[in-house]
């Protein structure tokens, strides 16, 4: 569905502190992400990173930041076909889970939906979540 106030909009990033920013920058290629760009030096280095649908998310060095255990957000959401797989893959990356794959018929209106999903904490303990949207014929 279009936009139909602001036309053309659409997710583009969201932007994300890492402690450690190699460690959080390997983690997230390990989840198939790729550098779309990239710049600075050292503790002022800055990557875009491309989810695989041109959605990006912003990695920023922060070398010894402490956050809350809730961090700025509730948690940042990634669309995928396959919610295991992803929670397997993010597992082996060193991610631990937050929370296994669930089905959950979400009583919303004006669709009802399913969705499939499963959470896991990244390495500055961001909280990520995988989902699929389960379409279901009425």
């Amino acid at each position: 569905m279009a936009n139909e106030i602001i036309k053309g909009m659409g997710f583009h990033h969201m932007s994300l502190y890492a402690s450690d920013f190699d460690k959080s920058l390997a983690f997230y290629q390990k989840l198939g992400m790729t550098v779309y760009t990239a710049w600075g030096e050292g503790d002022s280095r800055i990557a875009l990173l491309d989810t695989g649908d041109g959605s990006l998310l912003e990695l920023f060095a922060k070398p010894g930041a402490q956050y809350p255990a809730e961090g700025r957000w509730q948690h940042f959401a990634l669309r995928v076909e396959n919610v295991q797989g992803a929670l397997d893959t993010a597992l082996a990356a060193g991610a631990a889970l937050h929370t296994p794959v669930t089905v959950m018929d979400l009583d919303s209106h004006p669709r009802k939906i399913t969705i499939q999903i499963a959470f896991v904490y990244g390495p500055d303990g961001e909280v990520i979540e995988f989902i699929k949207q389960i379409v279901k014929k009425i």
